[in-house]
């Protein structure tokens, strides 16, 4: 049979849209021949609708949508996400064909961990479907129903199901495609048939959703596979059958039925695959390295969070230094250089070099280019200041009023000009608080909050060697970071080096290694206390950090949840 995966990029709540969409790509794969044609988990609403799915109205809103999408499922089976309201609120698989709701399965496992909340919303189902087109029975699930190791995978399996249906929203995180990968290669091994997994593309808020959707056969092996973080149809003929040779020599099932009762599903007779003129041509995209994985779910991130949110242009504070130059970088790559502003504030300890970088840069990235001097603002609020001050020597707080400064000038641009303030944090800096508040912290979105500074520096090399040529100037990698708010400032003079920083936090903050561990480790004890003090003292500040991309397994904000109030020291 011929079956199709519509890798889509819905959007949170616009239920028309999305269902106008899922209908202009029903009828691409009905013009490749596709008998069955899946879309991704909560297509219908876009994933996660969190507490929209608390209004009635909405729910309704997407039943109403499901039943016209039906009415365009005339010769082909569509699996299509939505929730479904019956005596409670399910995560549910609609089975589309011959114009009309056939079946509605319901989904078993509800994630409640991580950047999942499932529970909070939906019922978990326990029925079973198997479809049959012709000889060919397909047993559809819903994204974590296949993650786990047991059912309903292997009692679809032990019904008679030789294809198993994963609709999915499966986040990302830096090579979570080949962990995907290698999950259902086991389940295909293990249950003997084929895998097809479609998976949901596109940036919501902070999270990501890489694509990759995957077909695989009965013994593991990628037929096919869509490319990642890009909408697309994979289509590919498949022969589920097969697979009952390997059952009857895969004693294993056998033993696995004896030791339980007989598992039954209910079958809906749907029509058999239509003989092809010609078998179709495989697609088989590449995998990416972790590095261009970053840069494609970055871009993909920023591009879907401007455009979903209504916004036109974007403004980036151009320091000079490494963070802001790759921030600027990438948003040029996401939405072209004519979107993308660039904004110079200098102040007294602001260098020449960083000053010219910061132009340099805007030249190669071939941007807008504007420089506001800050130094007669500063100097204003300081007069402003100096009865309240008097008598106190300058410190941490004169530094940060030129930040706040900083912060004012471009969210006062954002006003006039509708642009979306790009905040320049790295989450080294995030993790143990060397930032302003309401100064580089302000913003609407935090293009790289989930990047390490060991791997900004990275990327921005990745982003030279692509284009060939220094799109961030040389000396911008090469100089020392700095945030010039005193004279002769190193960060290293506040913080560790950063190659020992990243690595002690990437194990407390993304592994929970506790102090003790972290010590047995062989981490640097004088870079575990000062990092573990600063990274809970900043909880507060992170609370009020904008929204940015999920890159990591545990990032901060709806992956780590840490109290402020916290006298834990461990």
């Amino acid at each position: 049979m011929r079956i199709a995966l519509a890798q889509i990029d819905s959007v949170v709540g616009d239920i028309d849209g999305n269902a106008s969409r899922i209908v202009d790509w029903l009828g691409g794969a009905r013009a490749e021949g596709a008998d069955l044609v899946l879309f991704p988990e909560l297509a219908v609403t876009g994933y996660p609708p969190e507490d929209l799915l608390l209004r009635p109205g909405f729910v309704r809103a997407a039943h109403d949508a499901v039943d016209r999408i039906a009415k365009e499922t005339r010769g082909i089976t569509a699996l299509v996400g939505g929730p479904r309201l019956d005596t409670d609120l399910f995560n549910a698989c609609y089975v589309l064909a011959h114009g009309e709701v056939r079946c509605i399965y319901r989904k078993h496992y509800l994630p409640n961990y991580g950047v999942f909340d499932e529970d909070r919303y939906f019922a978990p189902g326990d029925d079973l479907y198997l479809l049959r087109f012709g000889d060919v029975l397909v047993g559809p699930t819903i994204c974590e129903d296949v993650w786990q190791p047991g059912p309903p995978a292997t009692d679809l399996a032990l019904a008679g199901a030789q294809l198993v249906a994963n609709i999915s929203a499966s986040p990302f995180h830096v090579g979570k495609d080949r962990e995907r990968e290698e999950m259902l290669k086991v389940r295909a091994r293990d249950n003997s048939c084929f895998v097809a997994l479609c998976n949901a593309v596109g940036g919501q808020d902070e999270l990501i959703f890489d694509g990759h959707s995957v077909v695989l056969d009965d013994e593991g092996e990628v037929l096919a596979r869509a490319p990642g973080f890009e909408e697309a149809l994979l289509v590919v003929d498949v022969d589920p059958v097969a697979a009952v040779g390997r059952r009857l020599r895969d004693v294993r099932r056998r033993a696995l039925q004896r030791g339980r009762e007989r598992v039954t599903a209910t079958e809906i007779e749907l029509a058999p695959p239509r003989e092809q003129s010609q078998p179709v041509q495989r697609t088989l995209a590449e995998q990416l390295s972790d590095l261009e994985q970053m840069r494609r779910a970055l871009e993909l991130g920023l591009r879907d969070y401007v455009q979903k949110n209504g916004f036109g242009d974007v403004v980036v504070g151009l320091s000079g230094g490494i963070d802001s130059a790759l921030t600027a970088a990438l948003a040029v790559e996401a939405l072209g250089p004519e979107r993308v502003h660039g904004v110079s504030m200098p102040s007294r300890y602001s260098s020449e070099g960083t000053r010219g970088d910061a132009q340099r840069l805007a030249e190669s990235l071939d941007i807008d280019f504007r420089e506001l001097a800050i130094e007669p603002v500063v100097e204003a609020f300081t007069a402003a200041l100096a009865p309240s001050f008097e008598g106190r020597a300058a410190d941490l707080t004169e530094e940060n009023l030129q930040a706040r400064v900083r912060g004012t000038l471009l969210m006062a641009l954002s006003n006039k000009f509708g642009w979306l303030v790009i905040a320049t944090g790295n989450k080294s800096e995030l993790s143990v608080g060397y930032s302003t508040l309401y100064g580089d912290l302000a913003g609407g979105f935090a293009l790289i909050k989930d990047v390490y500074k060991t791997d900004v520096f990275r990327l921005a090399r990745w982003l030279n060697e692509r284009a060939g040529r220094d799109l961030i100037p040389t000396s911008i990698i090469e100089r020392a970071p700095s945030a010039e708010l005193r004279a002769d400032q190193r960060d290293e003079d506040s913080l560790p080096p950063y190659p020992k920083l990243d690595v002690v936090l990437e194990a407390f903050v993304e592994l929970d290694r506790s102090r003790e561990e972290l010590g047995r480790d062989g981490f640097d004890p004088d870079v575990v206390e000062r990092a573990l003090g600063m990274v809970d003292r900043a909880e507060y500040k992170r609370r009020q950090a904008p929204p940015g991309v999920k890159l990591r397994p545990r990032a901060f904000g709806r992956d780590r949840r840490t109290p402020i109030t916290n006298r834990w020291a461990g």
